[in-house]
């Protein structure tokens, strides 16, 4: 049976559902004779409704009974959250695999080692900043960036003002990806403001797999280590590098919010950054560390887990991992306690 609704429930299945609760004393049989339909095809819908936990078998064994719609309705959205963030995990780990692998790549295809053409190193910070402005200059169609870090350093955004102003006056688009935690910066939030104000369209994601620059769907700039933007850059204008730049910054763009959102919670009271700060430190990264992937302070990190932990009525680490794993709000059984 093929769920069709929004809700994971075609029209049959949503027919059966309004018939149990409107004749709740029919069986498998009475509802086929009250739908005009057979047996089987009631079988698969209460096999699919009991799936979505809409029902659940009546005690006397021989009948389904539908569960009250606003429980059912509660339990099954809850279910289909966990499995967006199971599936947002997901993808976050694929952009993370992929950003590390086009990194080497890159410093193994580097000049100078197989003659590789459509690869130039940068090796200082002072060239990246000279071949980006080259590029913006240059750019006719569209640029595309990812800003990790957390709120941007004054001295780096007035000098990109300029710039930036220059290029969306002439038409290029420009869409710029920052963390969620530039929202808590008066000075990255009116930098991003000016930007949208120029035409500019600027979201926010809890973390970011990479620094990155694509631009014109020909040219990326990625940096040799994620980790060390002070390593220098990898220019790239392999065309498949490039599209795998493009759909990395796609899926991600897909999933961030536009800048002027208010932070959404899911029904577990959990901010995307909150998650995701959870799901870091189950992962076994220590404070400073999960603050350095949601670009915030070590302070910012203990705070945040201090309210978890009043939220949870926790009064340890240890008994808030067992709160986070009880309450499910790391949504699966794959992943251990924060």
């Amino acid at each position: 049976m093929t769920a069709g609704g929004p809700i994971g429930l075609d029209a049959f299945g949503e027919a059966v559902y309004r018939a149990m609760l409107l004749h709740p004393d029919l069986d498998t049989g009475g509802l086929a004779g009250h739908l005009d339909s057979t047996e089987a095809e009631v079988g698969e819908a209460l096999d699919r409704l009991a799936d979505l936990a809409l029902t659940r078998p009546a005690s006397c064994g021989t009948r389904w009974r539908a569960v009250n719609p606003e429980r059912g309705l509660a339990a099954l959205l809850a279910h289909q959250e966990a499995e967006e963030a199971r599936r947002q995990r997901e993808a976050e780990r694929s952009r993370a695999a992929m950003a590390g692998l086009i990194a080497e790549y890159a410093s193994i295809h580097a000049p100078g080692t197989d003659g590789q053409r459509g690869i130039e190193m940068l090796a200082s910070l002072d060239q990246v900043r000279d071949r980006l402005i080259q590029l913006a200059s240059d750019a006719t169609v569209e640029v595309l960036s990812f800003a990790p870090g957390g709120p941007q350093p004054a001295p780096v955004m007035e000098a990109s003002r300029a710039l930036d102003q220059e290029t969306l006056e002439r038409g290029v688009r420009m869409r710029t990806v920052y963390q969620d935690s530039v929202r808590n910066d008066p000075a990255t939030v009116q930098y991003a403001r000016w930007l949208h104000g120029l035409g500019g369209a600027v979201r926010t994601t809890p973390t970011l797999p990479l620094r990155m620059i694509v631009v014109d769907n020909a040219t990326a700039i990625v940096p040799i280590d994620p980790d060390d933007p002070r390593k220098g850059a990898v220019l790239l204008q392999s065309p498949g590098v490039v599209a795998a730049l493009r759909a990395l910054f796609d899926q991600v763009w897909d999933h961030a919010r536009p800048l002027g959102e208010s932070p959404q919670r899911d029904l577990r009271g959990l901010t995307g950054q909150e998650r995701e700060l959870l799901r870091l430190l189950a992962e076994g990264l220590t404070d400073e560390r999960a603050g350095q992937r949601l670009g915030v302070s070590l302070r910012t990190v203990r705070r945040m887990m201090a309210d978890l932990m009043v939220r949870m009525d926790a009064r340890s680490r240890f008994q808030a991992g067992i709160q986070v794993a009880a309450l499910g709000w790391l949504e699966t059984a794959e992943d251990a306690p924060a």
